[in-house]
């Protein structure tokens, strides 16, 4: 008998974001190697179904009914009606595998799995818990769940660690780091240069990372202004990110510690590897991480990075390998690394060479991909193991209720 093997990922949206570009690259790789792949989307079904439905893989969405399509992702009512859309596909489709990304997918999802009686079940956590503080109750619903998970994947060891501490069982967390495709060519990086106005003489830091609090901006720009007079040759430094209300407030932070001429926002690029090539070195100084492909895409491209020390950076980045690593509310520390890596052009060439070896050999979307493709596996083959051991008993039951009726005729 052929083994079922529908994987059924549950998920926000197909849009923009880490996780999206996440599933956009890992499911078409599956898909090739013997997975058949359905996403269901909580909300609507994002920029990017188009493109995974033409590589085979199904889209469904909470949006495509009517009821749900006006309401609120928040609204009970919503929630109700994604929780029944979704439970109606699953038992429509029978997956042998549901895996789920996020948590409100996870919240709303795994019970669903647990009444459809899915074989697998699988939670993916991509970044740090620090949600469940101001979500008690999250917290609380989430840890009954991991009880009732098949695994529990971490895309870093701060995560991992996390789900540890919140009694995951051992033996049901996984760490499968996230995956990128390496270019096989780099953009020209003279050419980047030229569109951005800046010279080869000019020395280019670039940050790719939406305007967020945490993503640490104020940080940068109060280093830059520390380190400005101690750099005697023209410099710059791109944000590359989309803008979530604090674009102004940075600056003005920018013009008031007389560093706005030093920093470009470019908002959100389509092009980020042309950002890069322009750059000499890349930046990432966020107060808290999951895993951060900005950091695997800047290594790629052969940069020697600034990342600060929390979640996945230090797994990603090698201190004194492949990059600095530095305290997180550094702006001491971020001046320091950055004027260190200005005024040594050979350790900028060596860290980045370092790092983009180490993206190829650790953190390729082929090896992430193979992982996965491994675990589901194993978990497949250990359901099968329980379905024999049942076996015996299942058949013994009726020979067992059969044996009085044979007495009692007689």
């Amino acid at each position: 008998m052929l083994r079922n093997r529908r994987l059924l990922v549950v998920t926000e949206s197909l849009g923009t974001g880490g996780t999206e570009s996440h599933l956009r690259r890992l499911l078409p790789r599956l898909s090739v190697s013997g997975w058949e792949g359905a996403i269901f989307c909580l909300s609507d079904r994002g920029a990017h179904a188009d493109e995974l439905e033409s590589k085979g893989l199904e889209v469904h969405s909470t949006r495509q009914f009517s009821l749900a399509h006006s309401l609120s992702r928040r609204n009970p009512v919503f929630l109700a009606r994604a929780a029944s859309n979704l439970l109606s596909f699953m038992r429509q489709w029978s997956p042998a595998i549901a895996h789920f990304y996020l948590p409100g997918p996870y919240l709303i999802g795994a019970p669903m799995a647990i009444l459809d009686r899915t074989p697998v079940k699988i939670m993916s956590r991509r970044s740090l818990s620090n949600y469940q503080r101001r979500w008690p109750t999250t917290a609380f619903f989430e840890r009954k769940l991991h009880e009732r998970m098949d695994a529990l994947v971490g895309n870093s060891q701060a995560v991992v660690r996390e789900l540890l501490a919140e009694g995951a069982p051992e033996r049901k967390v996984r760490l499968i780091y996230n995956g990128i495709e390496l270019p096989e060519r780099q953009a020209d990086r003279h050419e980047a240069r030229q569109e951005l106005g800046l010279d080869e003489n000019t020395l280019v830091g670039v940050m790719v990372a939406n305007l967020m609090r945490y993503k640490g901006h104020r940080d940068l720009i109060s280093g830059l202004e520390k380190m400005a007079e101690q750099l005697n040759m023209p410099w710059r430094v791109l944000i590359v990110g989309r803008d979530e209300g604090l674009r102004a407030k940075l600056e003005g932070l920018a013009r008031k510690g007389g560093v706005a001429g030093n920093i470009q926002f470019l908002g959100e690029r389509s092009d980020v590897p042309r950002m890069l090539a322009a750059a000499d070195f890349g930046l990432l100084v966020s107060h808290e991480e999951g895993f951060s492909n900005a950091v695997l895409e800047g290594m790629a491209a052969s940069l020697p990075m600034i990342v600060t020390d929390v979640g996945g950076n230090p797994d990603a980045v090698e201190n004194e390998k492949t990059g600095l690593v530095v305290p997180a509310h550094d702006p001491d520390a971020i001046s320091e690394a950055v004027l260190r890596l200005a005024h040594d052009p050979e350790l900028r060439r060596r860290f980045g060479a370092a790092g983009r070896d180490r993206v190829n050999q650790k953190f390729s979307m082929d090896r992430c991909a193979e992982a996965h493709a491994e675990l589901y596996e194993e978990l497949l083959a250990k359901v099968e193991h329980r379905q024999r051991d049942d076996l015996p008993s299942v058949i013994a039951a009726p020979a067992r209720e059969s044996e009085p009726r044979r007495k009692k005729q007689n």
